[in-house]
């Protein structure tokens, strides 16, 4: 019996390119390549737009450095709060329990001065319902004039 593939020749440029003229086929992956690399950098630079808009316009944003529990009624938080020179707000603490239930809850007013006007550095106690295990920053927020 004879191997029908190995007489019949393949159809041109079906499988893969052919060995010869790939001129054409050279240009479009370069026009490819140029048309993906630009698409990568326009998209890059729109993500860079975005972060940079949500950045900025944060007139306060803030960061709790670390928490110390001190009794059973009480959390002491060490907050950081970033803001506008001119921004004032709020900072929402909670402090949990062991089982994650909330056993204190406070809010932190936030106003002018701290280091040049645009860092307000600050140790709060939080009281608490029960012993509290762990500590967080719900969020901050500017205070609408």
């Amino acid at each position: 019996m004879a191997d029908v593939r190995a007489s019949a020749p393949l159809p041109e440029g079906r499988y893969g390119r052919p060995t010869g003229g790939g001129d054409r086929d050279a240009r479009t992956d370069r026009r490819l390549k140029i048309t993906g690399g630009v698409l990568g950098v326009l998209a890059l630079a729109g993500i860079g737009w975005i972060g940079v808009g949500y950045v900025s316009g944060q007139q306060l944003s803030g960061e709790m450095i670390k928490f110390k529990v001190v009794s059973d009624r009480a959390v002491e938080v060490h907050l950081e709060v970033r803001k506008d020179a001119d921004a004032e707000g709020v900072c929402t603490l909670r402090a949990l329990s062991e089982s994650s239930a909330e056993v204190g809850r406070k809010d932190v007013t936030v106003e002018g001065g701290g280091i040049g006007g645009n860092q307000v550095d600050t140790v709060v106690t939080v009281r608490t319902t029960g012993r509290a295990t762990s500590a967080e920053l719900v969020g901050c927020a500017a205070r609408e004039r």
